[in-house]
Order: structure tokens, then C-alpha cells, then sequence
């Protein structure tokens, strides 16, 4: 266990008994939304949250219970090339250099449509990034 973190996650089961009961409600409804958008994706976690990849690192939840995130309550839905992703403004940018969230108090305030959307954008800038690599190295 780490010295910041007051919890340690063998796996994703661990990770969901832990939650409590409105964090739970969000993070299944994003998590599901994930995994039913990439099918493909590959679920692990990293830093006690459970983290979406396909080449490199797409998404994270992050949810207040695993306080050293800084959330003070919700559940965020991060992307890890969000700073790449057209969003109209939805993602909060601030004070990142790549990354992106939006915060979500409550499973209602989950938008599918807009969500779906720019989890289709982080797929295509995940191949995008997969393919340079791919020309540098040839």
C-alpha cells in the first residue's frame, strides 16, 4: 500500500465493493458506457482506479472515494488526451497540459450521447498516435 493512499485494490471487484453507494451508481454507469463504446478496450488499474486502454492510455474514473485524486465528491471521468479532444467546451482543461475530465455528481448528469462522442474522438487520436509511432519506427 502506498504511503498516500489509505486503500490497495487487488482488482476491479475490490474497487467497486469499496465505493460507496452513490459513487458506485456513477461509476457503474460510466463504466459501463466505456466498455459498450470500445468493446476492445482493455480495463486495469493504476493508481487504485480503474484506467481504459487500447494502444496507450485512454480513460480513468476517478471517484472522491479514493481521496488522493483531489475530488471532494462525485466521480470524474478523465481522458488522457483530452487536451486533443473538440469538446465545446464540456471537458474541464484547466491547469492541464494533456489531460481532461468532467465531474459528475449523480448518474443523471451523465449526457450517453456527448460522452459517446468523445470517447470515439479519444479512439481516433489513440490509432493516430498508434500510427506515427508506427511510421517513425520503419
Amino acid at each position: 500500500m502506498s504511503k498516500i493512499q489509505k486503500v490497495d485494490f487487488r482488482n476491479i471487484d475490490d474497487f467497486l465493493d469499496y465505493l460507496p453507494e452513490n459513487e458506485l451508481a456513477i461509476v457503474e454507469r460510466l463504466r459501463t458506457l466505456v466498455l459498450e463504446t470500445i468493446p476492445e478496450v482493455k480495463e486495469k488499474l493504476a493508481y487504485n482506479v480503474p484506467f481504459y486502454y487500447r494502444h496507450y492510455r485512454l480513460l480513468y474514473l476517478w471517484p472522491a472515494a479514493v481521496p488522493w485524486g483531489g475530488l471532494r465528491s462525485g466521480v470524474s471521468l478523465g481522458f488522457c488526451y483530452g487536451s486533443q479532444i473538440d469538446d465545446g467546451g464540456y471537458l474541464n482543461k484547466a491547469e492541464k497540459k494533456q489531460t481532461a475530465s468532467k465531474n459528475f455528481k449523480s448518474a443523471d448528469e451523465i449526457d450517453t450521447f456527448m460522452l459517446r462522442d468523445l470517447i470515439y474522438q479519444s479512439v481516433e487520436i489513440d490509432n493516430e498516435l498508434f500510427r506515427q509511432k508506427r511510421t517513425k519506427t520503419r
